[in-house]
């Protein structure tokens, strides 16, 4: 039976592309695959020549070489070639299909340089660290205890009795993964030897089990800088859970939540409180002293005629920025006072006759309330209109 065209059983015309004969492979191999089309001689038999085909047109020597003597390039020894490089004219199936394998299914579970390590890495961790308002404005040194895993002193961190290296797993070579061939296809797993470690601890330490690490709590000191604010986040590389089997630590990494405060109130650089004064200093004017937060006092004058809500500002009283030291005052925030006017209590009989007098002076000096009662006056005479 007379061979068909290798262009014709891929579908492409004679002047196809290298990419444009491999695609038309991919898919005439996809389709026609034994595994898709189980008991199929058709399939089958259709299958071998798209093979053979691909084998012979991919090789850009073969391919020469068939476009100008055809099939007899390959046949008593033509032009130098015996079938497909020797091996008897049926075409080696499996590494036809390896060529576009990658393509179909994507690289599958190809070993790094070097093989599998053995060590693996600690786990991250996270400590919630509260502070004052006080400390987050001068900065502060914190020591914390922080539960984990450290590297086990007995084997030092190698997990063998003796501090030993581990052997290399004899199953996998080191890989840590076994490979079974089914068809033309590959499939990876974990060796069972070594549990896919790539190596074997024939004596493991007796204080860590042969894991490397042991629990244990651990004392760190830590710097919480000036300007912190909640939410903060301070990591610290390799102060994590240690690794297992000599494999690096992880880092710890610290949130930082600033306590509220019972006089202040904090945005950002700026701090805010709010400080009472008395009704006779509101309307008459003069001084309140009010506490700053590194502990000192300030002195503020109060105008006269102030009233609740009236805010005044403190120049550098307020946070420093994140990361600066506390001596730049001129980066300092501000502190904002908002007046907080107080109505007497317990009054005497002389007090509040004093106070009767007081309110039916004239409304002049009310300028509030005469300009509420003149809204109101309007208003009913809207209604009466």
């Amino acid at each position: 039976m007379a061979k068909r065209d290798y262009y014709d059983v891929l579908g492409v015309a004679r002047g196809a592309s290298s990419d444009e004969i491999k695609r038309a492979y991919r898919g005439k191999a996809k389709s026609l695959h034994p595994d898709l089309n189980p008991d199929c001689k058709v399939s089958e038999t259709e299958f071998k020549e798209v093979n053979e085909a691909y084998e012979c047109l991919k090789d850009p020597q073969r391919k020469a070489a068939y476009d100008r003597f055809g099939h007899a390039a390959f046949e008593g020894g033509g032009a130098g070639f015996n079938g497909f490089g020797g091996r008897g004219g049926h075409g080696d199936f499996g590494a036809a299909f390896a060529d576009v394998f990658e393509d179909l299914f994507g690289e599958f579970a190809n070993a790094r340089a070097g093989g599998r390590s053995r060590a693996t890495r600690g786990q991250d961790l996270r400590y919630d660290l509260r502070v004052t308002l006080e400390e987050a404005w001068r900065g502060v040194e914190k020591t914390i205890t922080v539960p984990g895993a450290t590297a086990c002193s007995a084997c030092n961190g190698t997990g063998a009795e003796g501090a030993v290296e581990p052997t290399t797993c004899p199953t996998c070579a080191g890989m840590g993964k076994v490979r079974a061939s089914q068809g033309f296809f590959t499939v990876e797993r974990s060796c069972p030897t070594c549990g896919g470690n790539g190596h074997i601890v024939k004596n493991p330490c007796k204080s860590c089990a042969g894991a490397g690490r042991v629990a244990q709590d651990r004392s760190l000191s830590v710097v919480i800088p000036a300007g912190v604010e909640s939410g903060t986040r301070i990591r610290l590389a390799g102060e994590g859970e240690a690794g297992m089997r000599g494999g690096p630590a992880g880092d710890l990494y610290i949130f930082v939540e600033v306590r509220e405060h019972p006089i202040f109130m904090r945005d950002g650089r700026t701090l805010a409180c709010q400080v009472p004064v008395g009704m006779t200093t509101a309307a008459l004017g003069g001084e309140v002293e009010v506490p700053t937060i590194e502990g000192g006092r300030s002195r503020v004058k109060v105008p006269a005629g102030s009233q609740t809500g009236r805010q005044m500002r403190l120049r550098g009283k307020g946070m420093p920025p994140l990361r600066h030291g506390a001596g730049l005052t001129g980066d300092f925030g501000d502190m904002v006072i908002e007046l907080v006017v107080e109505t007497p209590v317990n009054l005497t009989a002389r007090q509040k006759e004093l106070l009767r007098e007081f309110d039916g002076i004239a409304a002049d000096n009310h300028p509030q309330t005469a300009s509420f009662f003149s809204k109101i006056k309007t208003f009913w005479d809207g209604l009466g209109a």
